[in-house]
């Protein structure tokens, strides 16, 4: 990569991960402190207020993806960052869970995330693309584990109030960031490989295969919101362990559930069993999903059970984009992304307020691990049928900008050419995006075809 393409990558990548840490922060300790609050001892409303962030999120980041194509992706994202440091301001100084609630939906409507991905398009070449993807995805998991060590001690110290404005300020910081920092565009256009297309909606919404990673996507956070729900205050009442010192739990076993995922990749990715981890991950969750239903007796219980679940819920993030990038058409792989990432944020809202109504109506946390369950449940029986994916990556080759050849000859060329297996020319975009076997495909033969159209 370019000094221009890693300032680009980096600077975007640290700027997603604040935007993430609105809700990994409050995650592990949002309920308890919200309990506390005039309002908060309805739950329900706890719930609503917990996820309500998802909801805008889910209605506003395709529709600012494609408003950033009009106006300019920075002016989007400055945009999306003032609207969540005011919905953070707002958070901050709420005196009822009603303003909470209101707070969090103006944090999430800074929606950001596929300008963001749009403009880190629009700053990197073609062949450079994926590692900049992955700097973005490395931020992101990076911000979850610390958020979860470090909220609870956090909010000893300066509480959710204090929590929801030191946010307020790195968004603040990142504006500015993004002012400085961030190198404008010299071409800014549409990329098929990180936006939405409305045209192709359909083509991705009746995909057999993108359905079941889409509801995997919506059962994996809507368990985990709905968890985080009722988790610290089981830590509480049955660990006997103040919030300040959640952290003693979830340190351990978010160290156990990334170091236990990078074998199971390896061996999926390496070995061709992606799908058999795949499964055997939604297996795993649902096991422990159930195991918080019917056997929650004691902090050692607890510990046993998350345990299982982050081991799981790491291998389930880190495999399912891949999955996607795999078996998404290789034209519709932005809009793949775009309705998954939807679904995503929907499940957030769903499963918090789920969550919320239940423990208010049984005063248990019992139905809550239970609606868990059985989202599993029906994961594992729709992802049994899933077909094996190919062992595939995309890569993508610019076009020169004064080629007129004719594109479909192009791409049949491309297309036959050892190891192949999709082959679009998007001459709107000036990319040739190839979908080929991760070995043993003719890397030297496309490169030559390529060459001659710059």
């Amino acid at each position: 990569m370019s000094k221009l393409e890693l300032r680009a990558a980096s600077g975007l990548a640290g700027l997603y991960a604040l935007r993430m840490l609105g809700m990994f922060l409050i995650l592990p300790v949002f309920a308890v402190y919200a309990g506390h609050m005039p309002g908060g001892e309805n739950h329900a409303l706890v719930g609503l207020a917990f996820g309500a962030y998802g909801l805008t999120q889910a209605l506003l980041q395709l529709p600012f993806g494609m408003w950033s194509d009009h106006v300019g992706r920075k002016k989007v994202i400055y945009i999306g960052l003032a609207l969540f440091a005011l919905g953070s301001i707002m958070c901050a100084m709420a005196d009822h869970i009603v303003w909470l609630i209101i707070g969090r939906a103006v944090q999430g409507a800074g929606a950001i995330s596929a300008a963001i991905t749009a403009l880190l398009a629009d700053l990197t070449r073609e062949e450079n693309r994926t590692k900049a993807m992955a700097m973005i995805g490395g931020s992101i998991a990076t911000t979850f584990a610390v958020s979860l060590v470090a909220a609870p001690k956090l909010a000893e110290w300066i509480g959710l109030p204090g929590i929801f404005l030191m946010t307020a300020v790195l968004a603040v910081s990142a504006l500015i960031g993004v002012w400085k920092v961030i190198p404008n565009p010299t071409i800014s256009r549409f990329h098929s490989d990180a936006e939405a297309n409305t045209r192709r909606l359909p083509q991705v919404l009746k995909h057999p295969q993108l359905l079941r990673l889409n509801y995997g996507v919506f059962a994996l956070h809507a368990a985990q919101m709905a968890m985080f729900t009722v988790m610290p205050l089981l830590l509480t009442s049955v660990g006997g362990i103040e919030v300040a010192h959640h952290w003693y739990v979830y340190l351990p076993v978010v160290l156990v559930g990334f170091v236990l995922m990078v074998p199971a990749i390896i061996y999926g990715e390496k070995k061709r069993h992606l799908k058999e981890v795949f499964v055997f991950a939604i297996a795993l969750m649902f096991l422990a999903q159930l195991g918080m239903t019917l056997w929650l007796p004691s902090l050692t219980a607890i510990v046993i059970w998350l345990g299982i679940y982050f081991i799981a819920f790491n291998i389930l993030e880190a495999t399912q984009p891949s999955l996607i990038s795999k078996i998404a058409p290789t034209e519709a792989k932005g809009t793949a992304m775009g309705v998954y990432n939807t679904c995503q944020s929907l499940s957030m809202f769903l499963g918090s307020a789920l969550a919320g109504w239940l423990y208010q109506h049984y005063n248990s946390a019992t139905p809550v691990f239970a609606l868990c369950a059985s989202l599993m449940a029906i994961w594992l029986i729709v992802s049994w049928g899933m077909q094996p994916p190919l062992p595939v990556k995309t890569q993508m080759f610019h076009i020169g900008e004064d080629w007129t050849g004719s594109a479909s000859q192009l791409s049949a060329k491309l297309g036959a050419i050892r190891g192949v297996k999709e082959a679009v020319v998007l001459i709107e975009e000036r990319v040739a995006l190839l979908k080929v076997l991760q070995e043993g495909w003719d890397e030297a033969a496309a490169q030559q075809l390529i060459a001659e159209t710059n």
